[in-house]
């Protein structure tokens, strides 16, 4: 029984999220489709501000020492 209780309660719980992403949900449809409640560009805009891409954060190392071999 115990484990049931301790399961029911991880579902209840909600996981905790930037205050910018407050209300976010996504869901996966009979399709395979994921459906979200919340603008595609407002998600892109906030990843864009919050998160460094890290094929550019390459790109620019590989730049830079190319410079300076030169």
């Amino acid at each position: 029984m115990a484990k049931k209780e301790e399961q029911s309660k991880k579902k209840q719980n909600k996981p905790r999220v930037h205050s910018d992403l407050r209300g976010f949900e996504v869901t996966i449809n009979q399709f395979g489709e994921l459906q979200s409640n919340m603008n595609i560009e407002k998600i892109n805009e906030f990843l864009n501000k919050n998160v460094d891409d890290k094929k550019l954060l390459e790109k620019e190392e590989k730049e830079n020492l190319k410079k300076k071999k030169k």
